[in-house]
């Protein structure tokens, strides 16, 4: 199959990496307005300057040049290519969220339909071995009726600074809410788990502690400047000089800084950009904690736990049933059956698993055999199915904001 990759950022560079990598997928072309990125792509995969775009509107201009593209610009950006190129027939998968609003959303969805296309969404926590062994032990009635989950993504403390804080989607007028633009995935992973959405749902959350009132005495505006940086937990010059020493932080986040693995460039990006400002003195608004309960038909209840102030780690998860129980924490899963009393571990990963442990990988694998075949069951994360997800998240947002439980 052949690919065009619109978005030749982390996660565009990631999936074009990926599809090469399987064998059945074959970059083309990629539209993106940054000239060092847009050049850098075209070495790495061998482009003609004919399929080189500075913007999605001149790959959508010419011919169609793939069988396949993939969005995966900023999270505002998403919605106009979207609905433009699945109508050009090209087939669709698209980086989450789908869009800030469930208007933009359901413009996606109904161009994947007009047009016959096969559609999906990046939730890749949906295609691990991990959520594969988790939901069968559901589906086989290992647990026998559910009766209430518990979910938790601790995002990390220096993670939620780089991203949330300082990074591209710490304003939620320019990206969109933090349950929107982070944890989309954990609420589209439930509703896959446990085989639909909720009927109600409320929310607790906010803005706890990146803020002007909790800046320290004697804190500057950056961190170069700071008489109380070494003390402090959000250092940007801790965080980013470190990433020198790390091959897998140089990968992830150093680049968003500079593209410059040397300490004066690390320097003069903090002393001029926006990773080396203050946490408590940005022009973030996203929540650093938030808690979502939800009601479903069934008498299932569930609640979901984002916090900033954790180690990065894998998400965890309690699952209770009326004859068994499971414990999760992104990799092994130990289960207890109430009948006999025993535990049993089960380890869902193996050596060769990275990118969101393995999902990454097995959303492109899905998606390549989806189009080779003309079988859009190969795929989980449909954009109808995506979309039915993020109306819980818009739903929780509604109830978080006004004090009330929001029906579906």
């Amino acid at each position: 199959m052949t690919i065009a990759i619109v978005g030749a950022g982390l996660r565009g560079r990631e999936y074009a990496r990926l599809a090469e990598k399987s064998g059945r997928g074959r970059v083309v072309a990629v539209a993106e307005p940054d000239p060092a990125r847009r050049s850098a792509f075209q070495r790495a995969y061998g482009m003609e300057r004919s399929s080189v775009f500075a913007d999605w509107a001149d790959l959508a201009a010419a011919p169609r040049i793939a069988d396949v593209v993939i969005v995966a610009t900023q999270d505002r950006q998403h919605a106009d290519p979207a609905v433009r190129l699945a109508g050009l027939g090209y087939h669709l998968l698209l980086e989450k969220p789908m869009a800030p609003t469930e208007a933009d959303a359901r413009r996606i969805v109904d161009a994947v339909e007009a047009a016959g296309v096969i559609g999906a969404v990046c939730h890749v926590l949906r295609y691990t071995s991990y959520t594969r062994a988790v939901k069968a032990l559901i589906d086989e009635g290992r647990l026998g009726e559910l009766i209430n989950v518990q979910h938790l993504e601790p995002v990390g403390w220096w993670h939620q600074a780089h991203s949330f804080v300082r990074g591209n989607w710490r304003n939620s007028a320019e990206s969109g809410p933090m349950l929107l633009t982070k944890s989309c995935h954990d609420l589209d992973w439930l509703a896959y788990l446990l085989g639909g959405t909720p009927t109600a749902v409320a929310s607790f959350g906010g803005l706890a502690h990146f803020h002007p009132g909790s800046k320290p005495a004697g804190a500057a505006a950056r961190c170069l400047d700071c008489a109380v940086e070494s003390t402090c937990p959000y250092s940007a010059k801790r965080l980013y000089l470190n990433c020198l020493e790390d091959d897998d932080l140089a990968a992830w986040p150093l680049p968003a800084v500079t593209p410059f693995r040397d300490r004066d460039a690390v320097l003069a990006a903090l002393r001029e950009g926006p990773y080396g400002r203050c946490v408590y003195d940005c022009d973030n608004d996203v929540v650093d904690n938030q808690v979502v309960a939800m009601q479903y038909a069934s008498g299932l209840t569930a609640t979901f736990t984002m916090t900033a102030f954790t180690p990065m780690q894998r998400r965890q998860t309690r699952l209770f049933g009326s004859h068994g129980s499971v414990e999760g924490d992104g990799r092994l899963l130990r289960v207890t059956d109430f009948r006999t009393g025993a535990t049993e571990t089960i380890d869902t990963g193996s050596p060769d698993e990275s990118g969101h442990d393995g999902g990454d990988a097995g959303l492109v694998d899905a998606l390549l055999a989806a189009v080779a075949d003309g079988d859009p069951a190969r795929l989980s994360s449909t954009m109808a199915a995506s979309l039915a997800s993020h109306r819980v998240v818009w739903a929780a947002e509604r109830a978080r904001l006004t004090g009330t439980v929001v029906t579906l």
